[in-house]
């Protein structure tokens, strides 16, 4: 059985895409840039730079980079669990995994039907709508903290749907539509007072951390035609301004926390994602990621390494300009340099596959194939 999609033509040149990481306060104390006042009302800044969305390094790709995505897919592919599944002991059949894992091939151009990874990207659909509830909730039997794998698989959904134009019309399609917008509206239904959202879906607390899933989640579905409430957006804002610190950099919660740099960037990620894309805030929080946390420059912590750098190097790509040139030739050379000889990376909390899943997510990010990337 296949999935009857009508592929959308996707140029190598013009697209690209995006997540884990199971983040808590106390984990995330890292080193702090200078303090600075902080504004009351971040303004618009004038005159910023393009993104990278076409505005391509000199040899951004290289041959070595080619080999190791290679050597790295090769690997990934073979992690698949025969339910179409990724992630093994505490995170076997694990949502968030599974649909890194397939973002990350998708990254090289393999959609259902399409690629050499093709079957391996279709199996993992699959299982991830088998885990959609009639609630909208996406999520394994037995996960905690269910929030973070909704946010990553409505974002593969919702990338898997803009893709391939909707699907066609096929019980499959409609399927995939059905569950994009049931995920959608229960992110909708579960964002919290302050604009938030946190692990469970009821509109509670909420932190830095499970917010930009959901706001990337959003952002997928609207890119690909989903109505998203304006309103909802226009809150998680709010939520997330007020969540920097004076330095620039962002705590967990409003309440709670010193600045981190995996936070941070997942902070400056939300507001791009949220469709800001001048204002002083990002400005302060790029400038505090590059203080504490530039590759082969500063000793950052590696708690939650691959967390931070998926949402930092998000950042860059769609801040463009010196920040992207700057940045992609220094993560590059650390991923590389860090890639074992099976073409794996390796992360001691979560696992190898999800450590893998990220890595090629961002390396792959000049080919520009997933529409999230995209303003």
């Amino acid at each position: 059985m296949t999935f009857g999609f009508v592929l959308r033509e996707v140029a190598p040149v013009l697209l690209a895409s995006a997540t884990a990481g199971m983040l808590n306060a106390q984990e995330l104390a890292q080193p702090q840039a200078p303090p600075a006042e902080a504004p009351a009302r971040p303004a618009a800044r004038e005159g910023a730079a393009p993104s990278a969305e076409n505005n391509a390094l000199v040899d951004e790709m290289t041959p070595e980079l080619t080999a190791s995505i290679e050597r790295g897919l090769a690997y990934l592919a073979q992690q698949q669990n025969e339910d179409g599944s990724f992630g093994d002991g505490n995170y076997a059949q694990n949502v968030a995994i599974t649909s890194l894992a397939c973002i990350a091939l998708m990254g090289d151009g393999n959609l259902p039907g399409r690629g050499r990874y093709a079957q391996q990207v279709e199996r993992g659909l699959r299982q991830v709508l088998d885990k959609a509830s009639d609630s909208g909730l996406i999520a394994g039997e037995t996960a905690t903290g269910p929030m973070y794998g909704h946010g990553f698989a409505t974002l593969f959904l919702g990338e898997i749907y803009g893709m391939t134009q909707g699907g066609g019309e096929t019980a499959e399609s409609r399927r995939l539509h059905e569950a994009v917008v049931k995920a959608v509206r229960l992110i909708e239904q579960t964002q919290n007072p302050e604009g938030g959202w946190r692990y469970n879906p009821v509109p509670h607390d909420a932190d830095v951390s499970v917010t930009i899933c959901q706001v990337m989640g959003l952002r997928a579905a609207r890119n690909a035609g989903i109505e998203v409430s304006k309103d909802v957006i226009d809150k998680a804002v709010r939520y997330v301004r007020q969540a920097q610190n004076g330095d620039g950099g962002f705590r967990y919660q409003l309440d709670m926390g010193p600045s981190a740099w995996p936070r941070s960037a997942a902070g400056v990620a939300t507001l791009y994602y949220a469709g800001i894309y001048k204002d002083l805030s990002i400005d302060r929080g790029l400038d505090y990621l590059k203080f504490s946390a530039m590759p082969g420059q500063v000793a950052a912590s590696r708690a939650h390494y691959f967390y931070g750098h998926y949402y930092a190097v998000q950042a860059m790509y769609l801040a463009g300009g010196e920040h992207w040139a700057a940045w992609w030739p220094a993560i590059r050379a650390e991923l590389m340099m860090t890639q074992r000889e099976d073409g794996s990376w390796e992360d001691r909390s979560v696992g190898s596959t999800y450590a893998t899943a990220m890595s090629l997510i961002i390396l792959q990010m000049p080919k520009r194939y997933l529409p999230i990337f995209q303003k």
